[in-house]
């Protein structure tokens, strides 16, 4: 199959639902003709309703690191969109360095629903799959490459830090990992699930104990707490003045940082460039409560002063 094709058992408008998408709009509150940035377009869910709203297809900007989710962008980029494929840091330093600038931004850093669901991103370990986890398939590396050439301290750190696994649980997991694939190369995420079931000591509970697991993966194959702590500094650049900005995070990590640089912002005083409109972010679980992939979503929305 080729990087670009679509597998014909995957139907795309069907399982990605977009998160919070009315709470989206409605905070972002587009109107005629404004310009709109999404720097984690996905498969155009947010985007399509915001454009809808503007009508200004020309002065907006679609972007994402998922060569297979731009492919099915095309009907809007027909219409007039800029689609860049490109991890959101770098276009924003790109976007900026060019001195554009957008009345509206949005950033939703969850994984895609067809990434989860397609076994050959190996993303889950509920459909088994190569061990891949890349947002952009074109980096060198990935989940396979960390798990067998990372040290077991390195293991542990990443399990520990982006996991938020307990340290004791942690070690323990690493150490099996390496020890596992001195017999054999770790190839598969079923077979990385199955090394962590059988290393787990404890009571078990709904959610499999290799999920914290492969979340640390993720998170450090794909650069993602790093990215966003890059680019948070560079979107009021991005904003026209009145120009709003949402960010969707998904668990404690993300939320964390977006939190802190608001809260940074707000204590800058007059100099402040951001003001947060959501004094209390709006929980998916609250607000989005018939998509299940929107349970843990938070949403953030600051103005440009």
């Amino acid at each position: 199959m080729s990087t670009k094709e679509q597998p014909p058992h995957l139907n795309v408008q069907n399982l990605h639902l977009p998160v919070l998408l009315d709470d989206v709009v409605s905070l972002l509150n587009p109107q005629p003709n404004e310009s709109y940035l999404d720097l984690t377009a996905g498969y155009g869910g947010h985007a399509t309703a915001v454009l809808k709203k503007t009508g200004n297809y020309n002065g907006s900007v679609l972007v994402d690191r998922d060569d297979f989710a731009l492919e099915h962008l095309s009907d809007l980029e027909s219409s007039g969109v800029v689609l860049m494929h490109s991890d959101f840091l770098s276009a924003a330093e790109q976007l900026a360095s060019q001195k554009k600038a957008f009345d509206m931004i949005l950033i939703d850093l969850g994984v895609s629903s067809p990434q989860l669901d397609l076994k050959e991103r190996g993303f889950s370990f509920k459909n088994d799959g190569p061990l891949d986890m890349r947002m952009d398939r074109r980096q060198e590396v990935s989940a396979k490459t960390l798990v067998n050439t990372a040290s077991a301290d390195e293991l542990a750190r990443i399990i520990y830090n982006y996991g938020e696994e307990p340290y004791k649980l942690a070690t323990s997991y690493a150490s099996a990992i390496v020890q596992a694939r001195l017999v054999k190369s770790i190839e598969t995420t079923g077979e990385l699930a199955q090394i962590i079931d059988q290393t787990y000591r404890g009571k078990r509970g709904k959610t499999h104990p290799a999920t914290r697991t492969f979340q640390a993966l993720r998170i450090a194959v794909n650069d993602e707490l790093g990215q966003i702590e890059k680019v948070l500094p560079i979107l009021p650049k991005l904003l026209n003045k009145g120009g709003r900005l949402a960010v969707i995070s998904f668990h404690s990590l993300e939320d964390r940082i977006v939190k802190r640089y608001l809260k940074e912002q707000a204590r800058s005083g007059y100099e402040a460039e951001l003001v947060e409109l959501t004094k209390h972010p709006i929980h998916g679980s609250l607000n989005d409560v018939h998509n299940p992939r929107a349970r843990s979503a938070k949403l953030r929305v600051a103005v440009k002063n």
